[in-house]
């Protein structure tokens, strides 16, 4: 059985933590071919980001176009994306609809604080995503507002979802609500609070990339069902 293809822009992570190698690994924890489309190198491990490379845009660009015109990708999520001009790059494939079942983790800040893109080119892609994953930080600097409380994180839902995207879920491990995590999902104007035991761990880097690896993945197994679900064709019985 071929298994589906998802596709991977973001960068990579020469720790194997975070971004591309991530990505990759979480795709076939879950039964996915990884295909992988680089924004950036990094210089990174476990404790920091050291330095960034971003790529040309016309490098992202070829990358992107090998993929595509190679391989049945079924969803696509972005991590990194560099630069305005990559982000932009970008959003044109994915306005083109050359990027099925986008999922956006807007990738702003390392764990560390190292800064690693810029709000005006997350917000390229917002308008075309299927679901966008932002953590709380994320979502305080795009929004420009506080997110630091699960009510805040709430209004920081609403607000990116009437920006574009079809389903928001903003990640709440900065925030301790009484022992708890609790993420929350906005879609179809509907918000949903996901709880969860809080666990104290400091063992949490590439958690967003794998995170939104994982919705990626299971979106295309969501392709697969509604296909599979479609009923047979009625026939004649023969005479």
């Amino acid at each position: 059985m071929t298994p589906p293809v998802v596709l991977t822009i973001a960068g990579s992570d020469s720790g194997g933590g975070a971004g591309i190698q991530a990505d990759l690994k979480v795709f076939a924890a879950l039964g996915a071919y990884g295909t992988s489309v680089i924004t950036a190198v990094t210089a990174q491990n476990t404790r920091g980001v050291d330095a960034v490379l971003p790529l040309p845009p016309r490098t992202v660009t070829e990358q992107l176009d090998a993929v595509l015109g190679d391989f049945g990708v079924l969803a696509v999520k972005t991590g990194m994306l560099g630069t305005p001009a990559v982000a932009d790059a970008i959003a044109e494939a994915a306005k083109e609809g050359r990027l099925p079942n986008l999922v956006v983790d807007p990738v702003l800040v390392a764990t560390n604080g190292h800064r690693l893109g810029v709000v005006d080119a997350v917000q390229r892609l917002l308008p075309y995503a299927t679901v966008a994953t932002p953590n709380c930080a994320e979502a305080a600097a795009i929004t420009g507002r506080p997110v630091t409380t699960v009510e805040e994180m709430v209004a920081a839902a609403e607000a990116l979802a009437a920006g574009g995207p079809a389903h928001v879920v903003v990640t709440g491990g900065d925030v301790d609500a009484g022992g708890e995590s609790v993420d929350v999902l906005h879609g179809a104007g509907v918000t949903t609070l996901l709880r969860g035991n809080r666990v104290a761990t400091r063992h949490n880097h590439g958690t967003g990339c794998s995170f939104s690896a994982a919705i990626a993945s299971g979106s295309r197994r969501a392709i697969r069902c509604r296909r599979r679900s479609r009923p047979p064709r009625s026939t004649s019985p023969a005479r």
